[in-house]
């Protein structure tokens, strides 16, 4: 069996584009660990914490609750502040994942891979999915983790965008996605670039269909951030398993054209 290494930026992201992966690698035996850069302190912030109660605080119980939903085995916190989106005040702040030194940064996470002795590790894509300066960071840290640790195996997460286009063309005409909450994959995201990568460039497609459920059981344990009038939430199983029932990935290295199922042995 493998030991599977899940690098994310903040709560809630293992859940939207790696907890099928996680459910599948737990129910066949594999060990699946979750590091999580940051604590995710410029999320929406709920009505309900209570007196003292931080949004950090919260999302660190809502990303425990994951966990057991997922059945992952290990939950490190890496110990970094959320940096906020692009040109935000939050980027210069003390502590900010976005300005951490890309060495230091790595050799916390690769102390975990040697410890677990890691044979995959998850980063995101080079702009980390939409631009988003902590997912830009997770793929710089988690891509030199790799070396230093010596973890041969990394997968880039990351979202199919043509796939999108055809799923939203297909939400729009049955009149499940009403026209105001759709937007465009192909326009610019944070970063200027469009959102995921084009299909041609991946490398992975991993069925996670028979996981879905317990995916959705996991992204609702986030609840300050994905409600449960949110449309992810709302959408019938039918299309949520339309919508989430394949994650997708660029294995480093290897060429594209998608001529993969799995990432584990």
């Amino acid at each position: 069996m493998s030991t599977l290494v899940l690098f994310h930026a903040h709560p809630d992201d293992e859940s939207i584009s790696t907890g099928g992966v996680a459910a599948r690698a737990v129910a066949e035996g594999h060990r699946v660990v979750l590091v999580v850069a940051t604590g995710g302190e410029h999320g929406e912030s709920p009505d309900d914490l209570a007196p003292g109660e931080t949004l950090a605080d919260r999302r660190r119980i809502e990303t425990e609750r994951s966990v057991d939903a997922l059945g992952i085995h290990r939950l490190v916190w890496l110990g970094y502040r959320d940096s906020g989106m692009t040109g935000w005040e939050q980027n210069g702040q003390d502590g900010a994942f976005m300005a951490a030194d890309i060495d230091e940064a790595a050799e916390r996470l690769a102390t975990v891979l040697r410890d677990e002795r890691a044979d995959v590790v998850t980063v995101y894509d080079w702009h980390g999915n939409y631009g988003h300066p902590d997912h830009v960071q997770v793929h710089r840290v988690g891509s030199r983790a790799a070396e230093l640790a010596g973890t041969a195996r990394v997968y880039e997460a990351t979202m199919n965008r043509d796939a999108i286009v055809r799923f939203m063309a297909i939400a729009r005409e049955s009149g499940a996605m009403p026209e105001e909450d759709a937007f465009d994959p192909n326009g610019p995201a944070d970063d200027g670039n469009p959102f995921g990568m084009s299909e041609a460039e991946l490398t992975t497609a991993v069925d996670v269909s028979a996981y879905v459920g317990v995916k959705r059981a996991s992204m609702a344990a986030h609840a300050s951030q994905i409600t449960d009038t949110s449309f992810f939430l709302q959408m019938p199983e039918e299309a949520f398993a339309t919508a989430f029932g394949t994650e997708w990935f660029i294995r480093k290295g290897a060429p594209a054209g998608i001529h993969e199922t799995w990432l584990l042995d």
